[in-house]
């Protein structure tokens, strides 16, 4: 368990952080902005939660505490014979927001255009959760380019954006209430 007692350390007083295995990059290294990112999804997500109830509620708590394995995860760099096993994301995790995808969807109608993001204050937040995630796995894949990530991490994000999606389109009564593009409509 984490135990904080002292939340500033003026560690990070020069623009560097520390790593989750003691190493120390600059604030704006790759590896930190993917976490942030990340930790940026987690926070629009709270703010989805506070419209949202009852089950996807729950789904919404448990994608947050995912997320901070996730975090956990990019700020620990893949190293061989680590002193402590490193928290990492698990193809359980991916798999569980599959099945959650499938099952919203399913009782969603057939996409006939884009949808622009909107319609109910619920809705609204997980579009902005979405476009969040969708940046934490744009940099995660910028990352990958030159270090080595845990492949479950980008898989995670990129079925997470999906979720959040499909949620949207379920707080928009199923789809029914989906703004949707009309293109060259203002031409």
């Amino acid at each position: 368990m984490v135990k904080l007692t002292k939340i500033y350390t003026r560690t990070g007083d020069r623009g560097d952080t520390g790593l989750g295995d003691g190493t120390r990059v600059a604030k704006h290294d790759p590896r930190v902005e993917a976490f942030g990112s990340v930790d940026e999804s987690n926070a629009v997500i709270g703010l989805a939660q506070l419209h949202a109830e009852g089950e996807l509620h729950d789904l919404l708590a448990r994608v947050q505490n995912d997320l901070f394995d996730v975090g956990a995860d990019l700020c620990t760099p893949e190293q061989e014979a680590p002193a402590y096993p490193p928290l990492r994301v698990t193809t359980a995790q991916v798999e569980y927001l599959e099945g959650r995808i499938d099952a919203c969807n399913a009782e969603l109608a057939t996409l006939r255009s884009f949808i622009l993001p909107g319609g109910t204050p619920l809705a609204a937040h997980l579009h902005l959760a979405r476009t969040v995630v969708r940046r934490a796995e744009r940099e995660v894949t910028a990352l990958m380019t030159g270090q080595t990530v845990n492949p479950e991490v980008l898989r995670y994000l990129n079925r997470l954006s999906d979720l959040l999606f499909v949620l949207a389109r379920r707080a928009n009564g199923n789809g029914e209430r989906d703004v949707l593009w009309v293109p060259g409509a203002n031409r």
